[in-house]
C-alpha cells in the first residue's frame, strides 16, 4: 500500500511540474507574440502616418505647381503615395485583427499560471503539515527535571532571606 502511495505522490509531484513549465512557457510565448505584433502595429502605423504626411506635402505642391509636366509627376507621386498608405493602413488593421486573439489566449495562460502557483503553493503548505505530522513528539520528562531544580533554588534563597536579628546586651 505504501508503494502505491510512493508512487501516486511521485506522479503527482511530477504532473504539478509539468503543469507549471507548461503555464509558463505558454505565457512567455504568447507575451512574445503579443510583443511582435505589437511593434508590426507600430511600424505600419509609423509608415501610414508619413505616407500621408508626403501625401500633404505633394497635393500642396501641386496646387501652387503651374507647368503641366510638373504636375502630371505630382499626381504620379500622389497616386503611388495614396497605395502606400492605403496599404499601410489594411495592414495595421489587419495586424490588429490577429493581436486580439492572442490577447485572449495571453490572458488565459496567465489565468493557468496563476492557478497552477496557487495550486502549487497548497500542495508545498499540505506536505508541510503532513510532514510536522509524521515527526516523532519529544519526551516531556526533560521538563520536570528543570523544575525539580528550579524549585531547590527558590528553597534556598527563602532560607537566606530569614536571618534573625541579634539583640545587644545591656551592660
Amino acid at each position: 500500500m505504501s508503494k502505491e502511495l510512493s508512487e501516486l505522490e511521485k506522479a503527482l509531484q511530477q504532473t504539478k511540474k509539468q503543469f507549471l513549465i507548461t503555464s509558463q512557457r505558454a505565457a512567455r510565448e504568447l507575451d512574445r507574440q503579443r510583443k511582435r505584433l505589437r511593434t508590426a502595429i507600430n511600424r505600419a502605423s509609423t509608415r501610414a502616418k508619413r505616407a500621408a504626411l508626403q501625401l500633404q506635402k505633394k497635393t500642396a505642391r501641386l496646387a501652387n505647381a503651374t507647368a503641366s509636366k510638373s504636375k502630371r509627376e505630382l499626381g504620379k507621386q500622389i497616386r503611388s503615395l495614396d497605395k502606400v498608405l492605403d496599404i499601410a493602413r489594411s495592414e495595421a488593421k489587419q495586424l490588429r485583427k490577429d493581436l486580439a486573439p492572442v490577447m485572449g489566449d495571453l490572458k488565459n495562460a496567465r489565468d493557468h499560471l496563476t492557478h497552477a502557483l496557487r495550486i502549487n503553493k497548497a500542495l508545498a503548505s499540505i506536505q508541510k503539515e503532513l510532514a510536522k505530522k509524521s515527526k516523532p513528539r519529544k519526551k516531556a520528562a526533560k521538563k520536570s527535571a528543570t523544575k525539580k531544580k528550579s524549585v531547590k533554588k527558590k528553597a534556598s534563597k527563602k532560607k537566606t532571606a530569614r536571618k534573625k536579628a541579634s539583640k545587644k546586651k545591656a551592660a
